[in-house]
């Protein structure tokens, strides 16, 4: 009798609190609709500074993927640029949540809803806790490792459920003005901007300068601006996980004749250094080299 009356408590308890879970999160639900209605988005205004967000060089190397598909080559704005877009557009709940986890899996809702319109973009998917390593599966028991694999997970879903709720002009309008920047705001040479573009793919990802010229099928040394857009975007694409080197370049491509790209870059930096009696003016923050990391 007594363990009776003990269990009863117990799941009388835990249906007490999870009323109460409950109704803390439907208040908060409708204090932030009631925030959104009072204060609504200003249409105009929020284009404007998701426009002024893109003009910022860090922005735009990492807003744009590319990656390959049936022949064709397939571009798109990343998570980085949706997140900014559903920032400044204003409104908007998103994110991504672990709804459970179980035999070595993780059940998540990947979700992007705007308070304004009560229109809502949600995705729930399934991780299980194990990484392709050297071929074979391991699998995952820190906590830290499987934290990182949903959220990871999480970030396609999560750009799929806000573009699917912000208007599709105000995407495209950021994403054109992504490659005004990147094309039209650099101020060093482009052959320094490609050289290190070169040396953050074979640092990163172990791609030559050979693999990248068979890819574009021509020498890096005639490499235009939108040539070193496309490389951005590939490395966008490798970064964000939407596509493997194996869809870019031939690991078993020939090794061909080395250009003069890398080896005249070395040359200028060692004229650079050997010229310190002549005053040099200290390069701003803007004439910096391009982070691939």
């Amino acid at each position: 009798m007594n363990q009776l009356s003990s269990q009863f408590n117990n799941q009388h308890q835990g249906g007490v609190v999870a009323q109460a879970s409950s109704s803390r999160e439907m208040e908060e639900v409708k204090g932030q609709i009631f925030m959104a209605r009072q204060f609504p988005r200003n249409v105009f205004q929020s284009e404007q500074r998701i426009l002024d967000a893109c003009k910022r060089p860090s922005l735009a190397q990492t807003a744009i993927y590319s990656y390959p598909r049936g022949g064709t080559k397939v571009e798109g704005p990343s998570i980085r640029l949706a997140e900014v877009l559903a920032q400044n557009w204003g409104n908007i709940a998103f994110g991504v949540k672990e709804l459970e986890q179980k035999n070595g899996e993780s059940v998540a809702m990947a979700y992007a809803w705007d308070l304004e319109t009560n229109v809502r973009q949600e995705k729930v998917f399934t991780v299980p806790h194990s990484r392709k390593a050297q071929g074979k599966l391991k699998k995952l028991d820190d906590p830290r490792d499987i934290y990182e694999l949903v959220a990871n997970q999480g970030a396609r879903r999560l750009r799929s459920c806000i573009l699917g709720i912000i208007p599709g002009d105000i995407v495209e309008a950021a994403v054109e003005e992504c490659n005004k920047t990147i094309t039209g705001n650099n101020k060093q040479p482009l052959k320094d901007r490609i050289a290190h573009a070169l040396d953050a793919f074979k640092n990163k990802y172990r791609v030559t300068q050979e693999m990248v010229e068979t890819r574009f099928g021509y020498n890096a040394d005639a490499f235009s601006e939108y040539d070193y857009l496309d490389l951005i975007k590939i490395f966008n694409s490798l970064k964000d996980g939407m596509s493997k080197v194996e869809d870019w370049f031939d690991k078993s491509a020939k090794k061909k004749a080395q250009s003069g790209l890398a080896e005249s870059f070395k040359e200028e930096k060692k004229d650079e250094v050997t010229a310190d009696a002549e005053p040099s003016e200290k390069p701003s923050a803007e004439q910096s080299v391009i982070d691939f990391e």
